[in-house]
């Protein structure tokens, strides 16, 4: 029940930020940030995927070394471009998303409660440090887990059952990137909202299978922060209530 749920809340959520004007808005500029930023990265890698690619291995005159160099060439691109990928997601995430992700959020709140809940005498300066800091892990600790997981794929007869199971962790993450807010926002300790996350992984996992899908992914995944905040103020806060 609590995967479904967590399909259930992506899709309210979704639904809730096209129709509402000021989310609309807020959800497509983090799109388009996130998409630019990976595109100008990934663009420069392949501009100068030749030069690069000389400097590790030079480029052979002929003969099957040549055909082999191409395919070494063209791998070490794809990899690299994967790389500028994540390090286009990590930079928009922490220099601008994650802003535009907690004002969706404390929006919805007020929607939805009439007020935020934040701690009192708090700083604009202190809570802006603090979102920073908390953002560093919880984006680069799920990275890293993908990565090792691929890797063990890579090394292992089990690749393609283990291919499945990086994405389904990757996207728990992604997930968790969103249901996450609410307590980062009220400064809960790390500890405490992991034990949060583990507590409702099944959701997470549900919240994140939407974000495989090709395509709608990326949509999902900009409106991802209306859906956790509902799933968060109308589930957790009411039990703790």
């Amino acid at each position: 029940m609590s995967l479904l749920k967590g399909i259930q809340y992506n899709f309210k959520g979704f639904l809730m930020g096209v129709k509402t004007p000021k989310l609309l808005i807020l959800g497509f500029l983090r799109f388009f940030i996130v998409f630019f930023l990976a595109i100008a990265l990934s663009g420069l890698i392949l501009f100068f995927h030749t030069a690069l690619m000389n400097a590790v291995w030079k480029m052979p005159e002929s003969g099957f070394l040549l055909y082999l160099w191409n395919i070494v060439s063209w791998l070490m691109t794809g990899l690299l471009a994967l790389l500028s990928s994540l390090l286009a997601y990590f930079i928009a995430q922490l220099l601008f998303c994650l802003f535009i992700m907690d004002y969706m959020s404390r929006k919805v709140e007020n929607m939805i409660t009439g007020k935020e809940i934040y701690p009192e005498n708090t700083s604009f300066t202190a809570l802006f440090i603090y979102l920073v800091k908390q953002e560093i892990p919880r984006t680069l600790i799920p990275v890293f887990i993908t990565v090792f997981v691929l890797l063990i794929g890579l090394l292992t007869p089990f690749g393609s059952v283990i291919a499945v199971v990086s994405s389904i962790v990757a996207v728990t993450f992604l997930a968790w990137d969103n249901t996450d807010l609410v307590p980062a926002r009220r400064m809960y300790s790390f500890k405490q909202r992991f034990q949060i996350f583990l507590k409702n992984i099944m959701f997470n996992i549900g919240f994140g299978l939407l974000f495989l899908i090709p395509f709608f992914n990326i949509l999902f995944l900009s409106f991802a922060p209306v859906g956790a905040t509902l799933f968060y103020i109308e589930n957790i806060d009411k039990t703790d209530k």
